[in-house]
């Protein structure tokens, strides 16, 4: 399993911006899908967005897409989140997690049982 650590989370007003980064150790595989994910007190954890590596195709929950981007830094081995336009409802913990090529499946890239590695979390809090 890949060490996933996360961090950037903030407390920002609406409308803001903040970048979560997640370093991961070294992958075993050339192949991986790596998701962020976010769970706010009293709700399921909820699949933001996904990256598949090598390939680099993505994909967004429909809350997020337009707003947030995902991104690998594959030299750095860091994923980032970029998060813009922020919205109360955004405020959750996020976390990110790593899994084998099929967690990135159209139908399934956002079940966290897909993936087999998380990181410990990072708190964003967006304030109206």
């Amino acid at each position: 399993q890949v060490r996933l650590v996360e961090s950037g989370g903030d407390s920002v007003q609406a409308g803001g911006s903040l970048r979560l980064s997640c370093a991961a150790s070294a992958y075993t595989s050339s192949s991986v899908c790596m998701g962020w994910f976010r769970q706010a007190p009293g709700n399921e954890r909820e699949g933001v967005a996904s990256f598949y590596r090598p390939g680099g195709s993505t994909a967004y929950a429909e809350s997020v897409n337009g707003r947030f981007t995902i991104s690998l830094d594959n030299v750095k081995n860091i994923m980032y989140l970029q998060m813009n336009s922020l919205r109360p409802e955004d405020t959750a913990t996020y976390y990110c997690a790593a899994g084998p090529p099929g967690a990135c499946a159209s139908d399934s890239w956002g079940r966290g049982d897909r993936y087999s590695s998380w990181g410990q979390g990072t708190q964003v809090t967006v304030s109206s």
